[in-house]
């Protein structure tokens, strides 16, 4: 049984990238790509911010070209995994559409909330590339904002972790996972989960955020359905 009627699923580029992180590993795109088939199928309407960090970040670029320029190469290589999800999920049959913040009109459609919202109520899933548009903000702030503007129930943060922690569990094993916490703990104590925008974006519009790890079985389709995995961000 589905809980949300409409969300907006944050993936980052390593989630479908390779053992180094770089490129596009086939299995771990179609994994996810299964997943949110499912979903849609079961009438869940879906939207999905994909970063590019299997390709391209920002700080690839200090000390040797300006932060804006490195800014948008990053938006723009958020669209090479953007098609890559089209293309797997229209192998399977599932209808898609790619948006983009920044106008490439041969290989995918400019961004406009009025049809966005269109292809999420005909039963669409959409994928949105290019992050803001804007140089100076994340792919954190790109789905904080889509989903406001898609009016979505719930964002869903997969990450390499399953939780929030307050510190690095990688590092510390003594790291206390929470179950829930709020925006401003989330800001407050530095927990890492989203950069201050995105959260304080979420916060004002009152758009909870679970964050779980996507390499737990079936992770997306299990918090999708209303299964308590990982941590909630709310109030």
């Amino acid at each position: 049984m589905v809980k949300y009627k409409r969300i907006l699923i944050k993936l980052s580029g390593e989630a479908i990238g390779k053992e180094d992180g770089r490129g596009i590993d086939k299995d771990k795109l179609e994994k996810v790509v299964n997943q949110i088939i499912d979903l849609s199928k079961e009438g869940i309407e879906i939207g999905i911010v994909i970063g590019a960090g299997n390709f391209w970040r920002g700080k690839y670029g200090e000390g040797y070209m300006q932060r804006t320029t490195a800014d948008y190469m990053g938006m723009i290589a958020t669209t090479l995994n953007a098609l890559a999800l089209q293309e797997m999920m229209e192998s399977k049959g599932a209808y898609t559409r790619v948006m983009t913040a920044i106008t490439m009109q041969q290989v995918a459609e400019p961004y406009i909330r009025r049809r966005a919202v269109r292809h999420l109520e005909k039963g669409r899933i959409v994928i949105f590339a290019c992050g803001t548009g804007n140089p100076y903000f994340t792919t954190d702030s790109a789905a904080a904002l889509r989903a406001i503007e898609m009016e979505a129930d719930v964002i869903l943060l997969a990450k390499n972790v399953d939780g929030v922690y307050d510190k690095d569990p990688k590092k510390y094993d003594d790291a206390k996972k929470f179950d829930e916490v709020t925006y401003m703990q989330s800001i407050n104590d530095g927990l890492n989960v989203m950069d201050t925008t995105a959260i304080t974006l979420c916060m004002e519009n009152k758009i909870p955020i679970c964050v779980f790890a996507l390499n737990e079985e079936n992770s997306i389709k299990r918090v999708a359905c209303g299964e308590r995995l990982g941590t909630i961000i709310m109030r």
